[in-house]
Formats: structure tokens, sequence, C-alpha cells
């Protein structure tokens, strides 16, 4: 009997342990090589064993490195214009089209492709595009009797903003929409029969119920923006000078070609930092939700 509850107990983590091991091998071992590597002076040319412990030397060399700042500052520029701007409009679509439409499942799709492009082909997509020469803006610009304009050499941040804006949208729109149509209708109805406008079913009613989908959907979205590399390595490169290099790409050439692996260690354990705060962010504001619903369920009991 004994051995038999043994063997109840175990087996739960007989069955989780292939997904550990591949947790502890895929991620945790990369992570923490990147963390011991960031307080080495470190090039491609040695092995992590060969190089000099240097301590915080990395980390206090990037602090006081204006390019880091710059990088830093474009990162957050990029991250909040792009998921303010996309919620805005994401949230707004969700709305409009939260409705008997005909033709509404086309329309869906259509919405959701850009998200389902490649963020190679999008970057090369809109590089053509905002093209001083022959792209579609500038000979729209002509064709209504304004000058051209440089897009990725005067307006290179706007640029990749809307290139991004336009990707990612659907993201939002798609969660949003799932979380009006699943929102109670009991609700809306009441407010109805009280006399609710349009304005004011979405403002009392639709927003704040859906308001713990929007608060999860934009952190998720967050770090993700954080994170992007490809749309912006295509369309700029990161240029012009350090105008639209974000953290990522930062961090991608201080390895290839500064050669300074330790600095690039350095640099991605601040941008994991950043991503672990909006991470427990998201997770703090998850408990904070469940907590109040219990709590509301529990006093609607003792009322009833």
């Amino acid at each position: 009997m004994a051995t038999r509850n043994t063997a109840n107990r175990l087996t739960p983590y007989l069955f989780i342990a292939p997904a550990a091991l591949v947790m502890i091998l895929a991620l945790f071992y990369p992570i923490g090589y990147m963390i011991w590597g960031s307080f080495r002076d470190w090039d491609p040319s040695q092995n992590l064993s060969e190089t000099e412990f240097v301590g915080l030397a990395n980390y206090a060399r990037l602090l006081a490195d204006p390019a880091f700042h710059a990088s830093f500052w474009v990162t957050l520029i990029f991250a909040f214009t792009v998921v303010s701007a996309e919620m805005v409009i994401g949230v707004g679509l969700a709305l409009l089209l939260d409705r008997k439409i005909r033709g509404m499942s086309v329309l869906r799709t259509l919405f959701i492709l850009p998200m389902m492009i490649a963020p190679v082909v999008v970057g090369l997509v809109w590089r053509y595009m905002f093209h001083a020469t022959y792209g579609t803006f500038n000979r729209f610009l002509e064709a209504i009797g304004l000058p051209p304009v440089d897009w990725l050499g005067q307006n290179p941040l706007l640029s990749v903003i809307i290139a991004d804006i336009w990707q990612w949208t659907p993201f939002i729109f798609i969660l949003s929409l799932a979380a009006l149509q699943s929102l109670p209708r009991s609700a809306l109805e009441a407010a109805r029969i009280d006399g609710a406008n349009a304005w004011q079913q979405v403002w009392f009613i639709k927003l704040p119920l859906m308001m713990p989908v929007l608060v999860v959907t934009l952190l998720l979205r967050l770090i993700d923006a954080f994170k992007v590399l490809e749309v912006i390595l295509v369309m700029t490169g990161g240029g012009p000078g350090l105008s639209t290099e974000i953290l990522a790409l930062r961090i991608a050439r201080t390895a290839r070609e500064f050669r300074e692996l330790g600095e690039a260690a350095a640099m991605s354990n601040y941008l994991l930092m950043l991503l672990m705060l909006l991470t427990l962010g998201m997770f703090a504001f998850t408990r904070w939700q469940e907590a109040r619903s219990r709590r509301l369920k529990f006093r609607a009991e003792e009322e009833s």
C-alpha cells in the first residue's frame, strides 16, 4: 500500500520531467550562460572559460555609453507609441465590428492578414512603399500636387512605427473582439432598459468588463514590441545614425560588428530585466483581478 501511494505521488513528477528537462536545457542554461558571460571580457575568438572576469564593468560601461542611452530611448518611444496606437485602433475596430454585418467573416479575415505575414516580408513591402523615388506614398503625394518626402531619411522612426502598427493592430483586434463577444448579454440588456445610449454602453459597460483582457493584451504586446527586430532591420538597419536602432538591434551589432560579447550579454540582461518587470506586472494584475472577482462573488453570495 505504501509503495502504491509513493508511486501515485511520483507519477505527476514523472510526466512533467521531460518538459522540465527541455526547459532547463533550452531556456535556463542559455540564460545562465548569458548572465555569466556578461561578467567577462569576452570576444568571439575565445571560449567563455578562457575569458577574464571583469565583474560589473560591462554594466557600468553601458550606463556611461551615449549610444546605449540613445537605443534605450528609441526602444521606449517605439514600444509605447506603437502599443498605444494599436490598442486604440484595435479596440475601436472591435467595437465597430461587434455587430451583425453582411460579409463579417470576410472582413475579419482581411483584418488579420497582416499579422500572418513574415516580419521580413513586411519590412521589405514597407521599405519599397516608403521609397523616396518610386514608393507608393510619394507617387500619391505627387499625384495630388505635393512634393515627395524622404520617409526613411527624414522620418525613419515614424515610418517603422507605421509599419508595426499595420502589422500588429490585428492582434489587438482579435483579442478585443473575443472579449466583446464573451461579455454577459444580461448586463448590456439591463443598460438598454435603463436608457443607456450606445456611447454610455461602451464607456460604462463594455470597456470596464473588457478591462482584464485589455490589460493583459496590452502587456503582452508591450513585451513583444521591446523585442522587435526584423522589420526595423530590413527597413532602416537602425539608421540613419541611431534614429531607429532599438536595443535588440544594438545587441546584435555589439556582438557581431563590435565583437564585444560581454557587453552584448550585459545589454541583453538589461533588456531581460525590463521584460521581467513587465511580465511581473502582468502576473500581479492577473492575481489582483482574480482576488477581486472572488471578493465580488463572495459579497454577492452573502447578499443573496
